[in-house]
């Protein structure tokens, strides 16, 4: 078997530093302390393995870990594997493990825990077609752990690393834990203390820690991580004014989200850092099409030349946002505008043309959205407005935001018409991860019996499976034109996120989850 090029890039060149420009490992300047992140949407699980809510990954995150992952520019890196290495045909992946890790509960870390781990994801992960084309998975020895492939998948690695809904590594004693109901128990930098739902969930320091030593420094979500302070709690402030008090008198140390309207003053407190990340998440609703009359293409058409993206994305974000046509941001390698004849029509004659056509006749239509996220309420609000403009009677149901996903995700629902949502993480780790929420299982729209359009899966596979990467590319233009056309999502544009802390908060990097490893309190 010969060394996948990746894992040897990696371990032979670290950071991709030169040898000699190595520093020592990080250390932290400071240990101790307590953080409080004020997070802006609830929690009702912290199941890793069977929830894609930004919301569980805040936090899960920072308690687990998975054989891969990606670094700072999202490209895959080792993280419990040690190596990895790819057969000749390319049919055969296989892991040898770190050793000395152990889980928050003391139990130390074998093969048969990452088999484990496998055979849960494969059985209620929620994004398990990852595992589609694997054959099968065995572990020949405490260390080992080898994947087999039905056939060749140059997209294997990046779907394998993606922590858009991770494979990540439990205690095999777990494997049979239901959905939405795993034990927390990880190999993290951080450990579960208290999980109260609805209201907080405090992470203590796990002295038990192993760092990546293939590292130096942190990078992504993996490389040498060190928990610096005591204890980080996400405390749940769902009203932005919350947030920004808390952040102004100490009770919070770092907020996740900061409203456009209280920058200025925020800019004004040399107590504070304001940190800005462009391209947070792309502001999109789905419909449903397993009911009437969302199962209309020509109803779903009409929606789509009812909106006016400006207005929305202006609504939803103070005015602090791009417009974007489809699922990648401009700035990737993947971005293509395949489709942009869909967007932003905003022609109200058109929409009624084409309400007629698919013979609507005055239904209550629901639209799904919650108050935990306000650029999603207010998506809702202004879509709303334009959809009764052409005489539609849209009525918005307003839950927390765990509810609207549980709710989403239910097979056949009539519950709801459109979903409100905020797809992030999955654009930034690459098209690969933002159209797997497009396909069977969990496809976002809600398919009827989650039957996937043949030409949509038919595209999907080409991603995964073609051997040219341009052929993939083109691939990935294919089916963004057809959910455009078909009107299976409609993408309204990008925001930029404002994450703040305290200035005492030293190295708190914002990045698509918040990171407390080789953060520390200055004293």
């Amino acid at each position: 078997m010969k060394r996948s090029r990746l894992a040897f890039s990696i371990l032979a060149a670290g950071l991709g530093l030169p040898a000699a420009a190595l520093a020592a490992p990080f250390t932290c300047p400071s240990r101790g302390g307590d953080i409080v992140f004020g997070q802006e949407a609830n929690v009702n699980s912290l199941d890793q393995m069977t929830s894609s809510t930004i919301s569980t990954r805040n936090i899960a995150m920072n308690i687990y870990e998975s054989l891969m992952t990606r670094d700072e520019n999202n490209r895959p890196i080792l993280e419990l594997a040690e190596s990895m290495e790819e057969s000749g045909d390319g049919l055969t992946y296989t892991f040898k493990l770190r050793r000395g890790i152990t889980f928050h509960n003391g139990k130390p870390m074998t093969s048969a825990d990452v088999v484990a781990s496998f055979n849960r994801y494969n059985r209620i992960g929620l994004q398990r077609s990852t595992l589609d084309n694997v054959a099968g998975w065995d572990a020949p020895d405490p260390y080992t752990f080898i994947i087999r492939m039905k056939h060749v998948q140059p997209t294997f690695i990046e779907a394998l690393s993606s922590f858009s809904v991770p494979i990540v590594i439990i205690p095999s004693e777990h494997e049979n834990d239901e959905r939405q109901q795993l034990r927390t128990v990880g190999t993290g930098p951080f450990r579960l203390l208290e999980f109260v739902p609805g209201s907080h969930a405090k992470l203590g320091r796990f002295d038990g820690y192993q760092p990546n030593t293939a590292f130096e420094q942190r990078t992504g979500f993996g490389g040498y991580r060190v928990a610096c302070v005591d204890t980080v709690t996400f405390r749940i402030v769902t009203e932005a004014s919350a947030r920004v008090a808390g952040l102004e008198t100490g009770e919070l140390q770092a907020v996740e989200d900061v409203p456009t309207r209280s920058l200025d003053s925020l800019r004004r407190n040399n107590a504070i850092t304001i940190l800005p990340l462009q391209n947070w998440w792309i502001q999109i609703a789905l419909p449903n099409t397993a009911n009437p009359p969302t199962n209309n293409l020509a109803f779903r058409r009409a929606v789509q030349a009812a909106m006016g993206m400006e207005d929305i994305m202006d609504a939803a974000t103070d005015g602090n946002f791009r417009l974007n046509v489809g699922f990648q941001f401009p700035n990737q390698p993947s971005y293509t505008d395949a489709g942009k004849e869909t967007y932003n029509i905003n022609d109200q004659a058109r929409a009624r043309a084409l309400l007629r056509e698919s013979g609507y006749r005055g239904e209550p239509i629901t639209i799904l959205t919650n108050r935990d996220y306000p650029p999603m309420y207010n998506a809702a609000l202004v879509m709303q407005q334009q959809l009764r403009a052409v005489g539609i009677n849209a009525n918005l149901r307003v839950v927390d935001w765990p509810t609207s996903v549980q709710m989403s995700q239910r097979v056949n629902s009539d519950e709801w018409h459109f979903f409100h949502s905020g797809w992030g993480t999955q654009p930034a780790l690459g098209a690969l991860a933002t159209m797997q929420f497009l396909v069977s299982p969990g496809a976002n729209y809600r398919p009827r019996d989650d039957k996937d359009d043949p030409d949509v899966l038919a595209a999907w596979n080409d991603m995964n499976n073609l051997r040219d990467p341009a052929a993939r590319q083109d691939a990935f233009a294919r089916m963004q034109r057809l959910v455009l056309e078909r009107a299976y999502a409609y993408p309204f544009g990008s925001l930029t996120k404002v994450q703040a802390v305290r200035a005492n908060v030293k190295n708190f990097v914002p990045f698509r989850i918040p990171r407390f490893s080789n953060v520390w309190v200055q004293r």
